[in-house]
């Protein structure tokens, strides 16, 4: 049973606890559905590198929650980009990645006016340095996946990062509340 939960937009952007509610639901979906995608064989992995992740994600306690909100958002524009690349040699189900860009969206959407608010009131503190650290990191995700041409094998490693990712995402959003 679906229950829809409808709040204006500025009912939104101060009801932290619902985003964080409805973030930690949609960060499981889109685990369930990453996981749904089959991978390819173990020696895959092999080819992994490390992209290093921003230390400022792993270690989260240190943002406020409009930090919190900036960071995610950022996240999952950028897992959004990634996914839409081209993925056709990888056997995976479209409809699979259909709907994980669409709960993404979904993500971003509910994000979206809260991370306008707070860029506008400049409501942040650590929150805008760590952006451009995650753009690098993701850049340098699509690089690889360019270098290796779009590959079954450097999609099993993107597909191993964006669960890393989602696991990342969860605890951020630990540090949304009212």
């Amino acid at each position: 049973m679906v229950v829809l939960l409808c709040f204006s937009t500025t009912a939104l952007s101060r009801n932290y606890s619902l985003l964080r509610f409805q973030q930690r639901r949609s960060d499981t979906v889109c685990q369930k559905l990453l996981r749904q995608l089959p991978s390819t064989p173990q020696h895959c992995l092999e080819v992994r590198m490390d992209f290093q992740v921003p230390e400022e994600v792993k270690q989260a306690q240190q943002f406020q929650k409009e930090d919190a909100v900036l960071v995610t958002y950022e996240m999952l524009q950028q897992i959004f980009g990634i996914l839409t690349r081209d993925f056709s040699s990888t056997g995976w189900s479209e409809t699979i990645i259909e709907d994980l860009l669409v709960e993404l969206q979904g993500q971003m959407d509910h994000l979206e006016p809260i991370q306008k608010e707070t860029m506008q009131k400049k409501n942040f503190t650590r929150g805008d340095m760590t952006v451009p650290h995650l753009k690098k990191y993701y850049f340098n995700l699509g690089q690889y996946l360019k270098s290796m041409e779009y590959n079954s094998c450097a999609w099993t490693v993107m597909r191993a990062e964006m669960l890393r990712n989602f696991s990342f995402l969860k605890s951020l959003t630990g540090y949304l509340s009212d």
